[in-house]
């Protein structure tokens, strides 16, 4: 330092004049250190102490506020704007800002490309405009013009990534002055850029802390289902939403929420979870077709051009209807549900395997929302595919559940087939030799579609909802019959025709296995009756399952609010919910009726 001023005094033109001595030169070099040099030292020291200091614990956009307001003080500049780049939207973000009102209380997406912000995260260096109204990259000239800004100072921030997988957070401090052709001397430059990587550093810390936090919440989430995977009784997923969503409040206020399963010819989508279970987000039967529901095209079909827009903003990691009455994204059926239910925006995620949409978690919300963090959407992604995770091993426990009905009515009609043939009188028995046979495929067909549920959709098509009810119930007259269970008289009642539903074969199947098998053990031991019968109530197809054996009043109850335990009935309420069906139950002194109820279907001729 000091060999450095005493070279610039001897060789600057001015004080060489004055024909110092060296004793004077050496005078005046000390003079310039402790009367300027040193206080603008400690002035920069005291700035940067005080960015440093700034809370980390504040949210982004009052910390670059604070920074702003910082730099603008130390540099005596009018005004400064921070912007960020968004990776995601390909864009800038105005971030934080002090004095320059255009851009406060809003985040205004600002293009990379014939912008000053852009240049300056480009090249990593700073960019000096003396004029702005000469720039031609700063486009923005109405709004410095009313400020009264004429000139400015932009300089890099960078906000390092510490995770592998993550990128560093790029961004501009624009620093504005009221001279026009203003001439930025060195010192001014340095002094601005070293104040940026201050700011950079609490960033750094800000970004440190949001990590720690973000650990801690998934941390909580796996905990959850861990605890609930315990659980004898296996893993419920109505329960697991249930226990989360409270989870997500601080990052979005969460009205309702829809898991949908994509179809692998991207088509369709399917409903797999709803929450709360009451909402009928969706008007129609738990399969949506894409084509219907623009924000599902724009995902999975890319019909939108990535950005931020007035109403909607469309990333590679999330999509978000601000505005649900006014966004092109919106269809009739949410516009209806917004104002139903006070939904204010709603965040679209997709959950990708190998760059594959497989699942889509929507977020209904009550808060109007701009846009989220990438901390943010990385946990509500976790939470998504933390879902996946426990929704297949919920199907698994299902499949589990299930494949006790086809393979006792194998082994029975096996047996019966079997013992046919080693009566030798083959011609006489082959009707009832090709019936059983018929029987041993159907359910050898269902055991191996029963193996693959977990993985595939439930392929929902019309079904002949009376034949579906007498196929079941003879494959459960089997199961009495290996239980041995003589005692139960079995009574096959009204069976109405042309009941046509629209819904998953082997769903319904594995609800009336259910509901059967459920009906035959609550049955007493001294024995009673089973009876079953279909028919057409309104606009409804309804199998009625009546059986000897009475359950109590707070069971009843249970059952009615979903409340239960038992996986069967669990695997009921999904499917009559998921196809907006019913379940009732009633009993007396001496018999339990359960009744599901599914909607008619309409063919596109009969809908004309």
């Amino acid at each position: 330092m000091d060999d450095a001023v005493i070279q610039f005094l001897r060789t600057n033109p001015i004080i060489g004049r004055c024909r110092l001595s060296a004793q004077e030169m050496e005078h005046l070099a000390d003079l310039l250190r402790k009367e300027c040099i040193s206080p603008h030292v400690e002035q920069v020291v005291q700035m940067v102490e005080d960015v440093i200091r700034i809370d980390p614990h504040l949210e982004w956009r009052e910390i670059l506020e604070q920074a702003a307001r910082k730099i603008v003080s130390f540099l005596h500049a009018a005004g400064a704007s921070i912007r960020i780049f968004d990776r995601d939207a390909d864009g800038l973000v105005a971030f934080g800002s002090f004095q320059y009102y255009a851009e406060a209380g809003r985040e205004r997406s600002i293009p990379v490309d014939k912008s000053v912000a852009g240049k300056v995260i480009k090249s990593g260096k700073s960019y000096l405009v003396p004029n702005i109204l000469l720039e031609p990259d700063y486009t923005n000239k109405d709004v410095v013009r009313d400020l009264g800004f004429n000139s400015l100072l932009a300089v890099p921030l960078l906000i390092p990534a510490f995770v592998d997988g993550e990128h560093d957070i790029h961004g501009s401090i624009q620093i504005y002055y009221r001279e026009t052709d203003r001439r930025f001397d060195p010192l001014e430059v340095s002094n601005a850029e070293l104040m940026a990587r201050r700011v950079s550093y609490v960033l750094a810390r800000k970004r440190i802390i949001d990590l720690q936090k973000l650990n801690i919440q998934k941390e909580k989430i796996v905990e959850k289902i861990f605890v609930k995977l315990s659980h004898r009784e296996g893993i419920k997923m109505k329960d697991v939403f249930g226990m989360m969503i409270p989870e997500l409040v601080p990052i979005i206020q969460v009205q309702s929420c829809t898991l949908l399963s994509v179809s692998e010819d991207r088509q369709s989508v399917w409903i797999e979870l709803e929450y709360p279970q009451d909402q009928a987000i969706y008007e129609i039967c738990c399969v949506l077709p894409v084509n219907e529901y623009p924000y599902l095209r724009a995902l999975l079909y890319d019909t939108e051009k990535m950005g931020d827009y007035e109403h909607e903003r469309i990333t590679y990691s999330y999509l978000l209807i601000k505005d649900p009455l006014r966004s092109r994204l919106s269809n009739d059926e949410l516009k209806r549900y917004a104002v139903r239910q006070n939904v204010n925006s709603v965040l679209v995620i997709p959950l990708r395997a190998d760059e594959q949409i497989n699942y889509i978690l929507v977020f209904y919300a009550k808060d109007r929302r701009q846009q989220f963090s990438g901390h943010e959407i990385e946990l509500l992604t976790f939470f998504g595919k933390e879902i996946m995770k426990a929704l297949r091993i919920e199907k698994l426990d299902d499949v589990l559940h299930d494949f006790k009905n086809p393979a006792i009515a194998i082994a029975g009609f096996a047996k019966r087939t079997k013992k046919l043939l080693d009566g030798g009188d083959l011609e006489n028995a082959r009707a009832r030799l090709s019936e059983y046979l018929d029987i041993v495929v159907q359910e050898s067909s269902r055991l191996q579609e029963l193996a693959i549920y977990s993985t595939v959709e439930g392929r929902e098509r019309e079904v002949n909802f009376s034949e579906v009810v007498e196929r079941r119930f003879r494959i459960n007259e089997e199961a009495i019959r290996e239980q041995q269970r003589r005692n139960i008289r079995l009574i096959d009642e009204t069976r109405e025709p042309g009941l046509i539903v629209y819904c998953s074969p082997i769903g319904l199947e594995r609800v009336l296995d259910n509901l059967l098998d459920n009906a035959t053990k609550a049955i007493p031991e001294e024995g009673g009756e089973l009876a079953v019968a279909s028919y057409r109530e309104g606009n409804m197809a309804v199998c009625e399952i009546r059986n000897s054996g009475k359950i109590s009043a707070e069971n009843v109850e249970q059952i009615k609010r979903g409340d239960v335990k038992g996986r069967g009935l669990n695997i009921i309420y999904r499917f009559i919910q998921a196809n907006r069906g019913k379940l009732e139950v009633s009993t007396d002194d001496s018999t339990t009726t359960f009744r599901i109820l599914l909607p008619l279907h309409r063919s596109p001729s009969q809908e004309s």
